[in-house]
């Protein structure tokens, strides 16, 4: 596709050129030689003389374009200089087995910058999250505990409590604050087991507090949740930073 835009671009360039040529002939000759001088190409300039050549330029031109992409502000000299010494095997500045730790914190700063301006545009969701906990600790029957995971017992169980590690098969229907729904084993029709220590830590604590047989309500802050890596890049209906909220059955501990 890159390719064929180039090509398109410089079709383009040669057709706004021989139209400016003719233009260029209406006008006194002086001006035309002034122009005439302007666009003569620089005989002093690299040539590509055989295939070799053409083949090496095409290298360094699809390696220039995909640093370009990722490393726009790299120091061409510099760059030049470390392609130059790796080539001849001379006068290295860094070497080879030191330019990893060199490369890897610059660039894990780089992501972490671009991360971080990115998740700006949900500061607003962050802000509506943490006043829904607010709000909803006003509720008499919420209880919090003190990771900060607040519930609501709906039905007490009378089982055993599971644990950590526990395999357990539940029923449940997951929404955001607002009540979308984006998840529920209720409308599929069909439980679902797994274990607790495979999931969000808002549910691995939730769901110990329970007994066998029991629902509740669990309402988990984002910090429990996902966080700011939420599922298909904050693209669905959960977005970084959000609360969430489940009701929960614990119909069994399978072990």
């Amino acid at each position: 596709m890159q390719k064929s835009i180039i090509k398109a671009s410089l079709f383009s360039a040669v057709v706004l050129l021989a139209s400016a040529n003719v233009q260029a002939q209406k006008k006194d000759k002086k001006e035309k030689k002034k122009k005439t001088k302007t666009e003569k190409v620089d005989k002093n300039a690299f040539q590509l003389k055989n295939q070799l050549d053409s083949v090496s330029y095409s290298v360094g031109l699809n390696m220039g374009a995909s640093i370009k992409q990722e490393f726009s502000e790299a120091e061409l000299k510099a760059l030049m200089k470390g392609i130059e010494a790796a080539f001849t095997d001379t006068n290295y500045l860094i070497t080879q087995e030191q330019s990893p730790e060199v490369i890897r914190p610059y660039f894990q700063k780089k992501q972490e910058a671009a991360q971080a301006e990115e998740l700006k545009q949900f500061d607003a969701v962050k802000a509506e999250g943490v006043k829904f906990l607010e709000d909803n600790k006003k509720n008499p029957n919420v209880k919090v505990t003190p990771s900060g995971l607040q519930y609501i017992v709906i039905e007490e169980g009378t089982g055993k409590h599971p644990t950590a590690t526990s395999k357990v098969k539940v029923h449940y229907h997951g929404t955001t604050p607002d009540g979308t729904v984006f998840d529920s084993s209720v409308e599929r029709g069909e439980p679902i087991e797994f274990g607790l220590n495979q999931v969000i830590p808002g549910w691995t604590e939730g769901v110990q507090l329970m007994k066998e047989g029991a629902k509740y309500m669990l309402i988990i802050p984002q910090e429990l949740a996902y966080g700011a890596n939420a599922p298909q890049g904050g693209k669905g209906p959960i977005k970084p930073f959000m609360p969430l909220v489940f009701e929960v059955e614990l119909i069994q501990i399978l072990d």
